[in-house]
């Protein structure tokens, strides 16, 4: 059969199904104005909670002031090559410094997107001999470096610290016969549930098992800890995170991220890293403008940032759970919003939200979260405020009792607004 009959035929794949109804709407929506709590979507204002921009600094003033200021001095061509041919600046060099000094590891290495990265990263670490063993809910960049693996791969069920042991043990078992070594692939936050990786528990266990941590912290990375150095902080377990993978499109709200590890690791990723090595250097704007963003996260501004996250996340989660609402394990900013129901309730529930409430956030399905699941997922930033918490929560009450009430059975309220 030819290919493109084949891919004509299907629906469209687990997420492709939903194309013909729910393009620009459900999926791939339009928000529109400047980065901010109230955003405009389907032709009115809505009250946003679905960008990662965790301390409100896409329009912060200072950041938007260097991002055109090295935009006008650079250009966004320079430096032109990988990093490796031509690409190579003081200025990327001097962010990897800081970036180690901030995470407190010896070097780091940058990266032009943090899902190739982290897939780059996996695929070098590894050969036919080693096993990894990662969480059941990894992320999906996790997921597709695992995949890229030739040797074993082994899962253990979400934050189960009795399984995950079992598992390096035999993971263990399986290096005594291939002479390779074990890696343990986990997440500081988990990015659709808020809830935190049980690092400590994994770290504890390297007093009985030898093997290697790999965290990807793109939701703890400028949030988490006393200092926003991620989730290893919050846990006090820093240094026995062997490599730290941090992505800038969260706190930072801009493309990007890195990893930060041992100085003969990272310079050793340095050479092996496909995505970079034959990939385009980060354009200097945005180099210069990470370095910014990093000083404001590490410094008293920081720190006042974090406090107005926390307050708005604490007064959400709070507000949800006293509600009767299940949010799950939230630990994190990110908050899911659990809807008993089916999927055409929860798009009409939605729709009500968005179009009645002028309240805008999103709805995820499988294969985003596992089959059965539906969820809101909710993000509060340091730019929300609390009354915009107290409007969030009575809008959902008030759609919880009609959802109740079957007011959201059928069809029709979606086709409305699509149309």
């Amino acid at each position: 059969m030819d290919i493109f009959e084949r891919i004509n035929k299907d629906e469209g794949g687990p997420l492709g199904q939903y194309r013909a109804r729910g393009h620009g709407y459900f999926t791939f929506p339009k928000l529109e104005g400047e980065i901010a709590p109230r955003m405009r979507f389907n032709g009115h204002e809505v009250l946003c909670w679905s960008l990662n921009n965790y301390l409100g600094l896409a329009n912060h003033p200072e950041i938007r002031k260097i991002d055109a200021e090295a935009a006008a001095r650079w250009g966004l061509a320079y430096p032109m090559g990988s990093r490796m041919m031509s690409g190579q600046t003081a200025l990327h060099e001097r962010l990897e410094r800081e970036l180690a000094e901030f995470e407190q590891k010896e070097d780091a290495f940058l990266f032009n997107f943090g899902y190739q990265g982290i897939v780059s990263t996996i695929d070098a670490l590894v050969n036919r001999h080693d096993v990894i063993v990662y969480d059941s809910e990894a992320h999906a960049c996790l997921i597709d470096g695992c995949r890229l693996h030739m040797g074993k791969r082994m899962v253990y069920p979400h934050n189960d610290i009795e399984k995950c042991e079992k598992t390096i043990q035999r993971a263990l078992k399986v290096c005594e016969e291939t002479g390779g070594g074990v890696l343990l692939i986990t997440e500081g936050v988990y990015g659709m549930t808020g809830a935190l990786g049980i690092l400590d528990q994994i770290v504890a266990l390297k007093k009985k098992y030898q093997f290697r941590i790999l965290i990807d912290d793109a939701h703890g990375f400028g949030v988490m800890g006393p200092h926003g150095r991620g989730t290893s902080e919050h846990f006090g377990v820093m240094d026995g995170i062997d490599l730290y993978i941090g992505a800038y499109a969260k706190s930072m709200a801009i493309i990007g991220g890195f990893v930060a590890g041992p100085k003969s690791i990272i310079n050793y990723l340095r050479y092996n890293l496909r995505s970079q090595i034959y990939a385009k250097s980060l354009p200097m704007p945005i180099v210069e403008g990470c370095l910014k963003r990093l000083e404001i996260i590490r410094g008293p501004e920081g720190d006042r940032l974090r406090e107005k996250l926390w307050t708005v996340t604490r007064a959400l989660q709070n507000g949800f759970r006293e509600r009767g609402f299940d949010i799950g394990l939230a630990q994190a900013c990110v908050t899911p919003v659990f809807i008993h129901g089916t999927v055409p309730q929860a798009t009409n529930m939605l729709v009500d939200l968005r179009e009645n409430y002028n309240l805008f956030c999103s709805v995820v399905v499988y294969p985003v979260v596992p089959k059965g699941v539906i969820m809101f997922r909710i993000i509060p930033t340091a730019a929300h405020s609390l009354e915009d918490v107290e409007y969030t929560l009575n809008a959902f009450s008030e759609a919880k009792k009609k959802l109740d009430a079957g007011e959201y059975d059928g069809d029709n309220i979606q086709d409305r607004a699509i149309m």
